[in-house]
């Protein structure tokens, strides 16, 4: 009986991610969608590996961790950083390396999940505000020309913190099976390395 509600999350969590996908393909696909406009930005992470599986990651961490406050801090921190990387990026602001940094950033979230930073401190959502800035300077800087910013802003931040909710309700079931947590961070480090070898 215990074990009903992680795994109604569980579903529910990935049942949200593969209707994000199946959405997210097709709405990419048509031209004729507005181009930077909230629809773009809510298929942008959707549509990038990277940026899935970190925000995905971040919620994991956020229902692996014991202290309340850090469990609301960390995807809080991923979001804030992201709003202010997209602003930079929107501005013209120069990343040399960004997509390297990004597949690192999914390299650690990876090793975190392995780990377990249950017992950890603020430095979990501090280190969940850089990579989102990271991200979102990625986001900011692909916009297209004569887009409208705040449009994409809204829509990449709702599409994160459901990326975000999806990985709290995987975090939760992975809470009661540590072989499968483990497994699972493996692979998210591991599409990290590839990422960082074939940019």
């Amino acid at each position: 009986m215990r074990l009903a509600f992680p795994r109604r999350v569980l579903a529910v969590a990935s049942s949200t991610v593969a209707v994000s996908m199946l959405v997210a393909g097709p709405a990419g696909a048509h031209t004729g969608l507005p181009a930077g406009g909230a629809v773009d930005g809510l298929t942008h992470p959707l549509l990038g590996l990277d940026h899935f599986l970190a925000m995905v990651a971040v919620g994991v961490l956020a229902a692996t961790a014991r202290d309340r406050r850090i469990a609301w801090f960390t995807p809080v921190g991923f979001i804030v950083g992201m709003i202010v990387g997209g602003l930079l990026g929107f501005s013209g602001l120069d990343a040399p390396f960004i997509e390297s940094a990004i597949a690192l950033s999914v390299v650690a979230l990876g090793a975190l999940i392995i780990v377990r930073t249950e017992n950890s401190g603020l430095w979990v959502p501090l280190l969940a505000a850089i990579f989102g800035a990271l991200h979102g300077h990625a986001h900011g800087a692909e916009l297209p020309e004569g887009a409208a910013p705040l449009a994409y802003l809204a829509g990449f931040v709702a599409a994160t913190a459901a990326l975000h909710l999806a990985g709290t309700g995987l975090g939760v079931g992975l809470r009661r099976a540590p072989a499968i947590r483990v497994v699972a961070g493996a692979f998210v480090s591991t599409v990290g390395v590839l990422l960082v070898a074939f940019p």
